[in-house]
């Protein structure tokens, strides 16, 4: 029937992603995945997909990465979120948690310090 609501699976399909977020867990090396929605207070897992390795390989945990995945807040250290991850926000159907996350300094614009090359130390890695 054309007005029915789409089923979980196929409105997830359309719903806009963080993508690349960075998700340390628990005695766990780190993995990549495309959250749905960042966790609020109230949550006790994060609901993610495209879950994957730093170098883009499948966790040897998981069986597709395409998959679902439902990981609870207590194997989670915490979650890094590239700048380049709220890009889906810019789209106008993009969800309340979406929005609100610009921020105004971008790292390019921070100069960086020069390194000066200390020549005492220098020496005293040759002479060992």
């Amino acid at each position: 029937m054309p007005d029915e609501a789409p089923s979980g699976g196929e409105a997830r399909d359309r719903q806009p992603v963080l993508r690349n977020v960075v998700i340390h867990l628990n005695n766990e090396q780190p993995v990549v995945a495309d959250l749905f929605d960042l966790p609020s207070p109230r949550d006790v897992a994060v609901l993610c997909t495209n879950l994957r390795t730093p170098d883009g390989k499948r966790p040897v945990f998981i069986d597709q990465t395409e998959s679902i995945f439902l990981l609870p807040l207590a194997h989670i250290r915490f979650i890094e979120m590239p700048r380049a991850a709220d890009r889906d926000s810019a789209d106008p159907g993009a969800g309340p948690a979406a929005r609100g996350r610009h921020r105004t300094a971008s790292p390019a614009s921070v100069p960086e310090a020069d390194l000066e090359i200390d020549e005492d130390f220098l020496r005293r890695i040759r002479d060992v």
